[in-house]
């Protein structure tokens, strides 16, 4: 049987990292319309906010973040992940956001450094 982890300081904090995510979407996207020729700009921009955010907090962890930007066309996005790991340490955390004109996908892995 799995065990539970209560979220202690040194477990993965993914409500925490849910808030950092949506803050470094909404700095670099804010409130743009959705263009072909900025969405490179953007998804850098925002896998390095996120990342520079996150090791900020100085807790031992690798990170990992991707991030996905889909202009809003009826057209369905479908996304999976699955991991291998100390499930008491190690945690992810996957933010969907979307304003008018697009959606955003981050998933953020953190891997606990031994």
């Amino acid at each position: 049987m799995e065990e539970y982890n209560n979220g202690g300081e040194s477990s993965f904090n993914s409500e925490e990292a849910d808030n950092i995510v949506k803050e470094c979407i909404e700095g670099v996207v804010g409130a743009d319309d959705y263009s072909q020729s900025l969405v490179n700009k953007w998804t850098a921009g925002i896998v390095e906010r996120c990342l520079t955010q996150l090791v900020k907090q100085g807790k031992a962890y690798k990170y990992i973040v991707t991030c996905a930007v889909m202009q809003k066309t009826g057209a369905g996005l479908h996304t999976a992940n699955s991991c291998y790991w100390d499930t008491a340490m190690d945690g992810s955390s996957t933010v969907r956001w979307e304003n008018r004109t697009m959606y955003c996908v981050v998933s953020v892995f953190a891997v606990a450094v031994a």
